[in-house]
């Protein structure tokens, strides 16, 4: 099976475990709902605001089918548990007599916890396709799943000069919600790229290709070899990876630079290596293939 048809394969193996976990907690929702289960009622009311936006408790209720009294207990248990907040309706012009509408958002706490749900399904849907075409399938979805992150920075660190390419990655990443920041690297001979946020974390805990994944698209925009040395997923406090300083890369007689950083054409294959003790960093980290810009 060609590459392409096996990416293909994968995707639809997830796609239909995606589709079966949704229709396994559309029901299970369904349920909660007709059985008068508050907590799915104030759930619907919640994810109303999340993909509304800034609403009113009017237009909730319309939605919802609830009466007044019955939406204003939803959103006071909301805004007890810090899941919304509420805004002033902007007004254009002049208004009339009245206090101005008072509008219902999304929290970050709320936001988290739908984000912590989309974790519990892709997490099954990433193990049924482990358990139905093994774990390289995994690894080729998280190659696929990067290849548009990788696509969408690499104009930016293109741009930038060598010197300042990890920063234009740092701040790509930082758009995205990684929190990025880049600086000298505390032993020298390089750079520190670091992510205090990871959107995936729960998820790459489970499958740590994720993360191997974004470590060889690393290593590619940046042309220089990468070491993944701590990862939130694996309970460090921030995901940092070391960028070697090109200058300082010595490949070995008889092999091209590529060769010598990891990444052997014949086989297309990355090399997983542990850092020196004497850089005093932990071992288990990976290696990203360079490629030539």
């Amino acid at each position: 099976m060609s590459a392409v048809a096996a990416s293909d394969d994968a995707r639809g193996v997830v796609t239909a475990a995606v589709l079966q976990a949704r229709t396994v907690q559309a029901k299970a929702y369904a349920a909660a709902v007709h059985a008068g289960n508050e907590r799915g009622t104030r759930a619907r009311v919640a994810r109303l605001i999340l993909e509304n936006g800034p609403i009113t408790a009017f237009a909730l209720s319309s939605r919802l089918g609830l009466t007044p009294a019955a939406i204003r207990r939803h959103l006071d248990a909301l805004l007890a548990d810090e899941m919304i907040e509420t805004r002033k309706a902007r007004t254009y012009g002049s208004r009339g007599r009245g206090r101005p509408a008072k509008l219902f958002a999304i929290t970050d706490a709320g936001r988290s916890a739908f984000e912590h749900a989309y974790d519990d399904l892709a997490s099954s849907a990433l193990r049924f396709l482990a358990s139905s075409r093994g774990p390289e399938a995994v690894a080729e979805f998280a190659r696929e799943q990067v290849a548009d992150l990788e696509w969408r920075y690499r104009p930016a660190v293109e741009t930038a000069s060598a010197g300042d390419r990890v920063h234009a990655l740092a701040e790509a990443l930082t758009a995205d919600g990684y929190a990025a920041s880049a600086d000298v690297a505390p032993a020298g001979g390089g750079q520190q790229l670091c992510q205090h946020h990871c959107p995936v974390a729960h998820v790459a805990a489970e499958f740590p290709q994720l993360c191997e994944a974004e470590t060889e698209a690393f290593g590619r925009l940046l042309g220089t070899p990468v070491q993944r040395l701590a990862t939130i997923a694996h309970g460090d406090g921030i995901c940092t990876t070391h960028v070697t300083d090109l200058s300082t890369v010595r490949p070995h007689a008889g092999t091209s630079l590529q060769e010598g950083t990891g990444l052997r054409e014949s086989t297309g294959l990355r090399e997983s290596t542990g850092l020196r003790e004497s850089t005093g960093l932990r071992e288990n980290t990976v290696q990203s293939p360079h490629h030539e810009l």
